[in-house]
Parts: structure tokens; C-alpha cells; sequence
């Protein structure tokens, strides 16, 4: 049966890199994101990697993978999450999924759903996390 989760996470190093475009206009770049996480899913430093579209200079979308080495509720190993988002003036909207078959040690067999809306100027983001283990 699965379980439902909540905690927070905090961004401990943003670098962004343009690849192409204008900076007033569509264009796209890559993130490399460090974050640390609390509640059920812990985690000191996750590394991420995104891929954003621009659509204007404050909107667009992205995709990525975070890898998460730490524990959920109590049982460590590591795993790796897919995420896809959009952003606005007011903040970022992601949903989540954990990979299939990325679960390591005690999380072998992890599943998962979550998502997370980041408002700007908080200094938390709150997350939720649905998962299982087989």
C-alpha cells in the first residue's frame, strides 16, 4: 500500500549556463542543483540536472534528474528521481517520478510520485512524495 509524504528541501548551490538564444527572448540553458532535503526523504546533498526553456527572461519549463543518496523514512540507499516543471514570475511548479529500478540498498524497489510548487523568497520548499517498496 503506498504512503503518503511530506518534508522540505532547500537549494545549496544553483549554476546555470546558457546554451543558446537571447536573453530577452526564447533560449535555453543547463543547471547543475545541489539540494538538501528533510522530512521522510533525507538527504544532506542531492546532485540534479537540468535542462530549461526559456520562453521569455522570468518564464519557460524544464526537465531533469536528481540523484538522492540518503533515506526514505528511515531506510538509506539511493535513487533517482525524474522531474519535469514550468516557472513563472511567482515561482516553480514540478512533478516528479521516481526511475524504475534506480533504488539502491535498503530502497531497492522504490516507486514513487511527488511533486513540489516553489514560491520565490521562501526559504523551504515543501514536497510531497507518494512511494512504495516492493
Amino acid at each position: 500500500m503506498p504512503t503518503q509524504a511530506t518534508g522540505t528541501f532547500t537549494f545549496t548551490d544553483w549554476e546555470e549556463k546558457p546554451v543558446s538564444g537571447a536573453e530577452d527572448g526564447p533560449r535555453t540553458a543547463v543547471a547543475t542543483v545541489t539540494n538538501a532535503f528533510s522530512g521522510v526523504v533525507a538527504a544532506a546533498a542531492t546532485s540534479c540536472m537540468y535542462t530549461i526553456a526559456y520562453v521569455t527572461a522570468k518564464t519557460g519549463s524544464f526537465s531533469g534528474y536528481e540523484l538522492i543518496s540518503g533515506s526514505v523514512a528511515g531506510r538509506e540507499g539511493t535513487f533517482v528521481l525524474e522531474e519535469r516543471g514550468t516557472f513563472d514570475d511567482a515561482g516553480t511548479v514540478c512533478a516528479f517520478e521516481v526511475v524504475p529500478g534506480s533504488g539502491t540498498g535498503e530502497l531497492a524497489g522504490l516507486s514513487g510520485t511527488g511533486g513540489f510548487t516553489a514560491r520565490h523568497g521562501e526559504p523551504a520548499v515543501p514536497y510531497t512524495l507518494t512511494y512504495g517498496l516492493s
